[in-house]
């Protein structure tokens, strides 16, 4: 019998991870798991393609950003849904993938539910992908789940 306690879901507050939440939620709920729900604040140095011609922003914008995804974080999954079970609830800085397996290996995650863009040929080559970094590196077994492949349905 399988027994998951942990459930990892990464967020980038996306529709697409909106949907990975979905089935977290039914699988933790099914496993009476706790639901860890991580966001990653990437650092500017991965995003600007060369750091010579880009200044650095004002004030102190990772700290905003902190700020900001901590409170988006208080609404996931929904109030109501988290109220009734155990949520753990992250954020981290760094390249997103790194820190997702990171995450998964310091706290004995059992299961990471990720939605991923399902993005093909050249836009796959260029952008990458977390989603497929994080199957190739993850320490436990990943769900991928891509928007508008199947509807969830709640039985």
């Amino acid at each position: 019998m399988i027994k998951l306690q942990r459930i990892l879901v990464p967020t980038d507050f996306s529709a697409y991870s909106e949907e990975a939440m979905t089935y977290a939620c039914a699988f933790a709920e099914q496993f009476e798991a706790e639901l860890h729900v991580v966001h990653v604040l990437q650092d500017l140095v991965g995003v600007v393609p060369d750091p010579g011609v880009a200044f650095p922003p004002p004030g102190d914008y990772m700290g905003e950003l902190q700020t900001s995804a901590e409170k988006a974080l208080l609404q996931m999954p929904a109030p109501e849904w988290a109220a009734k079970h155990t949520v753990v609830r992250a954020t981290r800085q760094g390249p997103p993938f790194l820190e997702i397996v990171r995450y998964a290996k310091e706290l004995e995650i059992d299961l990471i539910v990720l939605g991923t863009h399902g993005r093909g040929g050249l836009a796959h080559v260029l952008l990458g992908s977390v989603a497929e970094r994080v199957v190739r590196k993850a320490p436990c077994p990943v769900l991928t789940v891509r928007p508008g492949e199947h509807e969830f349905v709640m039985p």
